[in-house]
């Protein structure tokens, strides 16, 4: 019988692939150029077994990186179920900032897989937009920001976290930057 590409994976094959995916960050985040070999021999795989999961270190660097930004995306609705709309986008950017620093390696090798010709396109940010507006629109609705701020402008003022050294104390300066995001914010706010 042909295997369906929707079809899910037996429990044996998806512990596989977590397996492989969870050591794939901690090897790519720690050594951009860390060899596939190597990240199948840690996660007690075979080669074929990784290669029927990831046939090239693009397919394999892609997924990493949509399922990092899944786990980021996913902690804004959790942090708006258990703190107000305000706490709530100031708590997921610091996460942000986190992810950011803690993956500066990984976003190295996402550069490039990315970057050379014929490669394929970073993805979207989809689920980090999505997230953004989520909390935006939660705080537009309690009044705490001003009215009309997009995802995309959003991003594009916390963009400077990415140039941010992550060997070096970036906490503070992190800190610092998305304080003053936060007062851009709420100039203009109804609720102020």
């Amino acid at each position: 019988m042909p295997h369906k590409k929707d079809a899910p994976l037996r429990s044996d094959a998806q512990r596989n692939r977590e397996r492989i995916l969870e050591v794939a960050l901690a090897e790519l985040t720690r050594c951009a150029d860390s060899p596939l070999s190597v990240i199948a021999k840690k996660a007690g795989v075979g080669q074929g077994t990784f290669y029927r999961n990831f046939p090239n270190r693009e397919a394999l660097v892609l997924e990493i990186y949509r399922h990092e930004m899944q786990q980021v995306a996913e902690s804004a609705a959790h942090l708006l179920d258990t703190l107000a709309p305000e706490q709530a986008l100031r708590a997921w950017m610091d996460r942000l900032a986190e992810f950011a620093m803690a993956k500066a390696g990984l976003a190295d090798v996402i550069r490039q897989v990315t970057s050379t010709p014929g490669s394929p396109a970073k993805p979207a940010h989809t689920p980090v937009i999505s997230a953004a507006e989520l909390l935006l629109r939660a705080n537009e609705e309690a009044g705490t920001i001003r009215p009309g701020v997009t995802a995309d402008d959003f991003l594009l003022a916390i963009a400077g976290l990415w140039q941010l050294d992550p060997h070096d104390d970036w906490q503070p300066r992190a800190t610092w930057l998305l304080d003053l995001v936060m007062v851009g914010l709420r100039a203009g706010a109804p609720g102020r």
